[in-house]
């Protein structure tokens, strides 16, 4: 870290701190040349997950979007907000920890679907007649007789 009286290269840390609930870490430092101290904030770079649409559109992830998806398709069903949003924060941790910055929506609803077929059937078979855009009575039969191929 480069002194800001002398712009010397090194120093050493006397003192860290987290901040901001953890988010960031405030050090103490003294410039091994002159002795100055000064203050540095360290935090973690979050590179933005980008959205793919269907139409090519490009938009930053929205995780409250995607949570209230799910809060529409679980209505009235059995399956808590704290399910909801873990399954919501798995999700965005799992686009976090992949190397790709770009994701299709139809990956994410993919990733929805997968856990909300375990969840509860019925808030998937919801989520999936919206998602795949269900355009008549015959595609969201053959959706049902797979699920209940699966049993």
């Amino acid at each position: 870290m480069k002194c800001p009286f002398c712009n010397y290269e090194e120093s050493k840390v006397i003192d860290s701190r987290p901040t901001d609930e953890g988010e960031k870490i405030r050090r103490r430092r003294e410039c091994i040349s002159c002795g100055k101290r000064f203050t540095t904030y360290e935090i973690i770079e979050s590179v933005p997950i980008i959205v793919v649409k269907k139409d090519k559109s490009r938009q930053a992830f929205d995780r409250v979007k995607l949570f209230n998806g799910m809060l529409r398709a679980c209505e009235k069903r059995p399956v808590s907000i704290e399910q909801m949003e873990k399954i919501v924060s798995e999700i965005e941790a799992e686009l976090q920890n992949s190397l790709d910055r770009e994701v299709t929506s139809v990956h994410i609803g993919e990733l929805v679907m997968e856990r909300l077929k375990t969840l509860d059937e019925v808030a998937y078979v919801r989520f999936a007649s919206v998602y795949r855009q269900f355009k008549d009575i015959n595609t969201f039969m053959d959706e049902l007789a797979k699920l209940l191929g699966e049993k």
